[in-house]
């Protein structure tokens, strides 16, 4: 069931995104925040890069920085409209996360941010088959997104934000271990796929957010 407060945060989305800034405040502001995902990956002009589920561009006004080659997917024909007058130079498509119109192995980074809380279950095990097919051998996907919290001083506030914004999805991912989700849909944590660690996040406010980066592995494709 939605709340008042986000069925009126996608009615004006602004509400929304001015309560994600002063969230990004306590990660070091809104650039810090969506460069979490990216650090330490090597991001050229030609990267092909894929912004899953972009949602109004606030993510893609970043990535588009870094590469001339970046599309935003997202299911909703609203929030492309504004993404498009956000970031005109990106490259937008409509279509569900889960059946992605995108060749194999099209893209070299996937790269979505907050949007993995708002699927089911079996919607999250069928896309991050889809992120996994249209990765190319050695590409990164990377996301952040919510993780319960290690520190219980950060819970009664992430409570209070799901009370208001979220549904009972954002809930059934604080349950869930993205790491080996991940992996069982085939994601390495590098991409030469042999003899590494397993994926691990990076944890940030407490352990309230995380962020992951897993590879298609170079070897031992089919």
């Amino acid at each position: 069931m939605a709340t008042l407060l986000r069925d009126l945060s996608y009615r004006y989305p602004g509400l929304y995104d001015a309560i994600s800034w002063v969230m990004a405040l306590s990660v070091g502001g809104e650039s810090r925040f969506r460069q979490l995902a990216l650090d330490g990956l090597a991001i050229a002009p030609d990267t092909s890069i894929l912004d899953l589920c972009c949602g109004s561009g606030q993510a893609t006004q970043y990535l588009v920085t870094r590469s001339r080659q970046v599309t935003g997917l997202d299911a909703s024909p609203r929030s492309l409209d504004r993404a498009r007058r956000l970031v005109p130079t990106a490259t937008y498509v409509q279509a569900m996360a889960e059946q992605m119109p995108f060749a194999d192995g099209q893209f070299d980074l996937v790269h979505t941010s907050m949007a993995l809380h708002e699927m089911q279950p079996r919607q999250l095990q069928l896309i991050l088959s889809e992120v996994y097919r249209v990765l190319r051998p050695g590409g990164c996907f990377t996301l952040v997104d919510f993780h319960r919290p290690l520190n219980p001083l950060f819970f009664p506030g992430l409570a209070l934000f799901f009370a208001l914004f979220e549904t009972a999805t954002a809930w059934t991912l604080l349950k869930a271990d993205l790491s080996q989700l991940l992996a069982d849909a085939g994601f390495v944590s590098d991409p030469q796929g042999v003899g590494i660690p397993p994926i691990q996040p990076r944890l940030y406010l407490g352990g309230t957010l995380q962020v992951l980066q897993a590879y298609r592995p170079i070897v031992n494709e089919s």
